[in-house]
C-alpha cells in the first residue's frame, strides 16, 4: 500500500499542512533551474499542480538535493514560512536520515568522518545496515550541511557511493549504478508554526530495491 496521501504527476506527497509540503522526489529530477533553465523541475511541477486547482499561493524550497538522489524534501506556502524553515536548517535542528549504497565494506560498523569541504568543517556519521559481497548498505547523516557532503566524505574515505561519478572514476570499480544509490529516507524536525513534532520517513525507491535484488549478498 503506498505510503503517499496523493500525488502529483510522479510526485509522491508524503506530508503536507496550511504551511509546509513534504514531497518524495524522484531520482533524475531537478529541485530548482539551473543556468540552462530546465523547465521541468521539482518546483514547477508542483506549482503548476497549485495553479491548475486555483491555489493563490507559491511553494519555495527549503533545501535541496542533487539531481541523482531521490527523497525527501520539504516545501513552504510562501516566503515567510521558508525564512522559519530555512533558520531551522540553518541551525541544525532539523534531523536528515540518508540511505547510501557505499562502494566496498566499511572497516566499522558505525563511525564519523571529519574533514574540510571547500574550506569549512563537515562532520557525517554514519552506520552500516548491511554489508553485501562488494558495497555497503549505510544510513548517513550529515551534521553540517556543506554541498555534496555525504558524497564527497565517503569518498575521501576510499568508499564512494556506487554509482558515483563526479566524484569518483566509474571505471575504477566494477560495480556499477545508473544513478548514485543515495536517498534522503527521512526527516525529523519541530513545526516553525505548530512546534509539533513532524517526523516522516520515505519507502526506498524501485530502482534502489532492484539493485538490491540483482546484488544479493
Amino acid at each position: 500500500m503506498s505510503h503517499y496521501k496523493y500525488k502529483i504527476s510522479n510526485i509522491g506527497v508524503v506530508y503536507e499542512d496550511d504551511w509546509l509540503l513534504i514531497a518524495d522526489k524522484p531520482s533524475g529530477l531537478l529541485t530548482i533551474p539551473t543556468p540552462k533553465k530546465e523547465l521541468r523541475t521539482l518546483t514547477s511541477i508542483l506549482n503548476a499542480d497549485l495553479a491548475q486547482k486555483g491555489k493563490l499561493y507559491r511553494l519555495h524550497l527549503c533545501h535541496r538535493l542533487d539531481r541523482e538522489t531521490s527523497g525527501l524534501i520539504i516545501s513552504a506556502k510562501g516566503k515567510s514560512i521558508q525564512k522559519k524553515m530555512m533558520e531551522e536548517f540553518k541551525h541544525k535542528k532539523v534531523k536528515k536520515m540518508y540511505l547510501a549504497f557505499v562502494q566496498g565494506i566499511l572497516p566499522k560498523d558505525q563511525g564519523e568522518i571529519s574533514s574540510l569541504i571547500e574550506g569549512r568543517s563537515a562532520v557525517t556519521q554514519y552506520k552500516i545496515i548491511q554489508k553485501r559481497k562488494d558495497f555497503t548498505v549505510t544510513q548517513a547523516r550529515a551534521l553540517t550541511g556543506r554541498k555534496n557532503q555525504i558524497r564527497i566524505h565517503f569518498k575521501n574515505i576510499g568508499h564512494p557511493l556506487v554509482g558515483e561519478t563526479k566524484f569518483a572514476f566509474r571505471k575504477d570499480y566494477k560495480l556499477k549504478a545508473k544513478r548514485i544509490c543515495l536517498h534522503a529516507q527521512s526527516l525529523e524536525f519541530v513545526h516553525p508554526i505548530t512546534k509539533n513534532i513532524v517526523k516522516v520517513d520515505s519507502e526506498l525507491p524501485e530502482d534502489l530495491e532492484r539493485f538490491l535484488k540483482i546484488h544479493p549478498d
